[in-house]
């Protein structure tokens, strides 16, 4: 595969990602604030719908793990991104609880199938080629995705939409990029047979602690992922701050892959994932014991410029560790990922309803990262 076939790949990867992910999966954080003034919901209410999107993509992980979805990952990976598109602009419909569940269940199965399918084409082809340097571009595409849609909602808000048209709208973007990414990934590429690289003897890394720490890191980082701007809508000092808060997020996620990826392969993968796990945790803690400017702007700095980090060196490190299965290894990654992200929002807004605040939830976020950064180290093989 030619280094110009690996941009094209890796854009393609870079759109998928945007859509499913960056607009799909999150967009919800930066509406939500306009649909709890608008529907009277509690952050119960709220915590559902998020855990309901969550518990989608524990399903849909857990699905693409099968033989039958592994056979041919660029069909799904289409498939994938035009129900996340459509149940994106179908939350503009409902207004009742279950329609709101089902729309953000079906949509998490699918973002699950596109983290899955596109990681698994892209990783895997550009690993082949030798230029796996490049995954750094493609995981960036959730950054880019963020960004997009938190401007998208910021101008429909100052224009005066309501949360209709913030759906609607998003859900729109999303579809556009289904028939680039599949003009951009070809089902296969012609010019070069695509072969595995020899494998390296030595101890691998274990893809049990893997996936344990990656389970954490999605508890760890979804509470202040989901609320954050909610958090900075219901804090007077820090209210004029929430046009941008979700956009600040988004542009530190977005050179955060290559940081990472780029330290990972300085001190090596684990070492890596464990200091990213570490930063997080500050930026979590910070979102709910520093509630200024300064503190909410540094939460959006550290969650956005980990979280995708956090994303790839898991993948990455489940890849490795994987032997000749190297979808299995991803979908089981992202089901424990999904596990661990399911809980969180339920949790925080039931401590919230209990407590008035989401500070002991967020506390406890911290506290599994900084453990999935334990066990990142602990499990950490020579070399890994």
């Amino acid at each position: 595969m030619s280094k110009k076939e690996s941009w094209r790949l890796v854009l393609g990867g870079l759109l998928a990602m945007a859509a499913a992910l960056g607009i799909g999966r999150f967009v919800y954080t930066p509406i939500l604030p306009v649909m709890l003034d608008a529907l009277g919901w509690t952050k119960v209410d709220a915590g559902l719908i998020a855990s309901a999107n969550f518990l989608g993509y524990l399903i849909g992980a857990l699905l693409a793990a099968g033989k039958i979805f592994s056979a041919n990952p660029r069909r799904w990976l289409l498939a994938a991104l035009l129900v996340s598109a459509v149940t994106t602009a179908a939350m503009a419909a409902p207004s009742q609880m279950h329609a709101f569940i089902a729309l953000r269940l079906l949509g998490g199965m699918a973002s699950a199938f596109v983290i899955v399918s596109a990681s698994t084409l892209v990783l895997e082809r550009l690993a082949a080629a030798g230029h796996g340097h490049l995954a750094a571009v493609h995981f960036a595409g959730v950054g880019v995705g963020v960004m997009v849609s938190a401007a998208a909602v910021a101008t429909l808000i100052a224009l005066g939409g309501g949360w209709r048209s913030l759906w609607a709208v998003t859900g729109l973007l999303a579809l556009v990029a289904a028939p680039l990414v599949a003009a951009l990934i070809p089902a296969a590429m012609k010019s070069q047979p695509v072969e595995r690289p020899a494998q390296r003897t030595g101890a691998k890394p274990r893809l049990a602690g893997i996936i344990v720490a990656y389970g954490l890191f999605g508890f760890g980082y979804v509470i202040t992922a989901t609320f954050l701007v909610a958090i900075v809508r219901e804090t007077a000092e820090i209210r004029p701050l929430e046009p941008w808060i979700w956009m600040l997020f988004g542009f530190a996620a977005v050179p955060s892959v290559p940081i990472w990826h780029g330290l990972g392969r300085r001190i090596g993968l684990a070492r890596a994932y464990a200091l990213a796990c570490l930063v997080e945790a500050i930026g979590v803690a910070a979102s709910v014991e520093w509630a200024t400017i300064a503190g909410a702007c540094l939460s959006a700095v550290l969650l956005g410029g980990t979280f995708m980090g956090l994303t790839a060196l898991g993948l990455m490190r489940a890849r490795a560790a994987s032997g000749d299965r190297p979808h299995r290894a991803i979908a089981l990654a992202t089901a424990s990922f999904g596990a661990g992200q399911m809980v969180g929002p339920t949790l925080a807004g039931v401590l919230s309803e209990y407590s008035g605040s989401l500070r002991g939830a967020s506390l406890a976020a911290a506290a599994a990262l900084v453990l999935a950064a334990a066990i990142a180290c602990v499990r950490r093989p020579a070399g890994g």
